[in-house]
């Protein structure tokens, strides 16, 4: 039978929202921050008017936001959140416990600068702060990648070989409220695809009394973390086939990333989110002009995939990553620091990295062109560079 879709208009912040009414997730815990909170705002509205069985929790603050999602997942439930920059900062103590108690929460995190000085425009230092937190992380392009990540999210940290806390992240006011045209599937069809969730623990069932958030001492610690990373290590095929589904009830393929250009690139340019609509017209400017210039677009950051990314680059020429957040007193930023690890001891191409776009400072096709052209005229000595910056 086929699958009807109806073309709409919405901000990535209402495409987050219709995913999570289609799902009817059992409880939301909410609070506002900027720029998340229209996309909250748009649920609480799905709620209020019927139209979802959704029990709406309304918390005095984002640790407590995530607290009463914790305390729901691990009663059975199927919760969810959502926040931004500070606030997901202040969940920091509670973001860890979720992974920790393998609760398969579903949180979109609209990416903001964290303080100070105070902004609310985009990069990724709050979600990239999160990164080893235990949580499963995709990033969205636009507004039809954060629709359709939303929906997959559920079926990832779900799966009984996963059950883990998924991320998925979408640029602050580049993508939170810009409008664009997304396909949204009926609601029957996204019911069926994510299915019902059947929790393998609940603390409400007392005939089967289980203990969650024990003190956790040498004797098991390290066993109960060395699961936890079993966990996640698992999640790539669970990642594939969801995609591939998805693909069949949709048309719409996703990988780990998209390549754009690749085929037979000689340099490669790398980045995440809203980013990748305007490198892909910077690799077409830089063809027009006969370098052989590609795109490599991250969708999954955590898990990291290793080798699909060394086995892609390896026989580059150079690599440019793109970073949209710093690592104060490291050696260049978080995606950098990835591809140079999966890359080590597999290639000798130069990889330089570049930090742009710090609190939302804009970046256009011209400026990507430059990059691109910094590696293919051989301008690699420096490793690490803030892009942008007035000096």
């Amino acid at each position: 039978m086929a699958v009807k879709f109806d073309r709409v208009a919405l901000t990535g912040n209402e495409a987050a929202a219709e995913a999570l009414r289609q799902v009817d997730p059992d409880v939301a815990a909410v609070y506002p921050i900027t720029p998340q909170t229209e996309l909250m705002h748009k649920f609480a509205q799905f709620v209020y008017d019927g139209d979802i069985q959704t029990e709406l929790v309304c918390v005095e603050s984002e640790h407590s936001a995530m607290s009463a999602t914790v305390g729901a997942a691990a009663a059975g439930a199927r919760a969810i959140t959502a926040t931004s920059a500070n606030g997901l900062a202040l969940m920091w103590e509670i973001v860890y416990i979720a992974a920790s108690l393998r609760l398969p929460i579903v949180m979109p995190v609209v990416n903001r600068a964290l303080s100070g000085p105070l902004n609310i425009h985009c990069d990724h230092s709050d979600s990239m702060g999160a990164r080893d937190a235990g949580w499963i992380q995709l990033f969205s392009e636009n507004a039809q990648e954060v629709y359709d990540n939303t929906i997959q999210a559920f079926r990832i940290g779900e799966h009984p070989d996963v059950l883990l806390p998924v991320m998925v992240t979408l640029d602050g006011f580049i993508l939170s409220h810009t409008t664009e045209v997304v396909d949204v599937t009926e609601d029957d069809a996204v019911k069926r695809f994510i299915g019902e969730y059947k929790p393998h623990y609940t603390l409400l069932d007392p005939e089967h009394p289980i203990t969650v958030g024990p003190l956790d001492l040498q004797d098991y610690y390290m066993e109960h973390k060395r699961q936890q990373a079993e966990a996640i290590d698992n999640s790539p095929k669970v990642i594939e086939q969801v995609a591939k589904e998805f693909a069949e009830l949709t048309g719409r393929q996703y990988g780990f990333f998209e390549d754009y250009m690749l085929d037979d690139a000689d340099y490669v340019l790398i980045c995440l989110g809203s980013t990748g609509g305007t490198a892909k017209s910077a690799v077409d400017s830089l063809r027009d002009d006969g370098h052989k210039a590609g795109l490599l677009k991250l969708r999954v950051f955590r898990p990291f995939p290793v080798e699909l990314i060394a086995n892609t680059l390896k026989d580059r020429k150079a690599v440019a990553v793109m970073d949209k957040s710093a690592t104060f007193g490291g050696l260049g930023g978080p995606v950098f620091n990835e591809v140079r690890s999966a890359l080590y001891g597999k290639s000798t191409a130069p990889i330089v990295n570049y930090i742009y776009g710090l609190g939302g400072r804009g970046i256009n096709t011209t400026q990507i062109c430059s990059i691109g052209m910094d590696i293919i005229e051989g301008r690699t000595d420096t490793l690490v560079r803030y892009f942008g910056v007035r000096e």
